[in-house]
């Protein structure tokens, strides 16, 4: 099976890749990817020599590359290319809105012209808004994206549901709580709290820290995917969650107590514009119907984290200086126009 990934240079997307090709054999991985500051190759450094992977560097809102890419018999694609960092995307929507939208529709376009089997569109919780107390999200919940960033996503979403009604493409989505683990750029909460902690640098918090957030160990979001990609009916859409919310000031300090550092590195900062208060999901319908369940707790999963950034420390530099750019200028480059069946 020839799988096009989008977006497998970032974090989830080459976990997913790694996982993918140690747990399946017959499976062949084409990682398309822009390469911006947060998609780093060097974070599939390791599998970049398996005959089964190759990388194509290009932007999936050129529709030349993406059609090229398309032609040498693509089983399925699962989209993690996605610009994700909701700060940003408040500074300045427009790369969000042309890569989240015009990209997916790029995507979807290329799925109908050449009749793609599957297509696993990756979206987030942040498109529901903010979850009242004691409330969780299903999937026919109203769509209510607070932020530009949500707002993409959810407009993508559109999208692919109505690709699938349209043009009977055998689309499935997957809206998925927060990630945490090993190669998430560090800009994101969990490793940016990280690096700061152990340079004895300032922890930002925003506002009072007590925005909930339900953290999934990436690992066990890669199997979900992978169970979709298998199993799922088309038009299916499902949650993913761990199915616990924790506010953003225990997980920092969380992280502190594994690093044995004091509580006193962290300072609230001006709360971020629209800053949802809670996301939270209900995941019943993934265990319902394709048997998945969270396999990692947040102990074992953060315990994993963190020693995975404190032996990894050159990725980490390099993630933070962009030095990996000429990494990737030396190893592994093979573009569009070269890609050989």
């Amino acid at each position: 099976m020839k799988i096009l990934v989008t977006g497998g240079a970032g974090f989830i997307g080459s976990n997913f890749i790694r996982h993918l090709l140690m747990s399946q054999r017959d499976v062949e991985i084409v990682n398309f990817d822009k390469l911006t500051y947060a998609g780093n190759p060097e974070s599939l450094a390791d599998i970049a020599s398996d005959h089964r992977y190759s990388l194509v560097c290009g932007d999936i809102v050129d529709s030349r590359i993406v059609n090229d890419v398309f032609t040498k018999r693509i089983d399925a694609l699962v989209n993690f290319a996605a610009e994700t960092h909701v700060d940003r995307s408040i500074e300045d929507a427009s790369p969000f809105l042309r890569t989240n939208v015009l990209g997916t529709h790029c995507l979807l376009e290329a799925a109908r012209k050449f009749h793609l089997p599957r297509f696993v569109h990756i979206s987030t919780d942040e498109v529901y808004g903010s979850a009242p107390a004691d409330v969780s999200f299903n999937e026919q919940a109203t769509l209510d994206p607070r932020s530009p960033y949500a707002a993409s996503k959810a407009s993508a979403d559109h999208l692919v549901s109505a690709y699938a009604n349209t043009f009977g493409i055998s689309a499935i989505v997957l809206r998925c709580t927060n990630n945490y683990g090993p190669f998430q750029f560090p800009e994101k909460l969990v490793p940016l709290m990280i690096a700061n902690a152990r340079e004895d640098k300032p922890l930002p918090i925003y506002g009072d820290g007590l925005q909930e957030r339900d953290w999934l160990f990436v690992e066990d979001y890669c199997r979900a995917i992978a169970l979709a990609l298998e199993k799922a009916k088309s038009g299916s859409i499902y949650n993913v969650s761990a199915g616990m919310p924790q506010p953003n000031l225990k997980i920092v300090r969380t992280i502190l107590d594994h690093l044995g550092k004091p509580d006193s590195l962290m300072r609230s900062v001006q709360d971020r514009p629209g800053h949802d208060r809670r996301y939270a999901l209900d995941c019943s319908k993934i265990q319902r119907e394709l048997g998945w369940r969270p396999e990692v707790s947040f102990e074992d999963g953060i315990r994993r984290t963190i020693e995975w950034y404190q032996t990894n420390n050159e990725w980490l530099e390099h993630a933070r200086t962009g030095e990996y750019r000429n990494y990737y200028e030396r190893h592994y480059t093979r573009r569009a126009e070269t890609f050989s069946q």
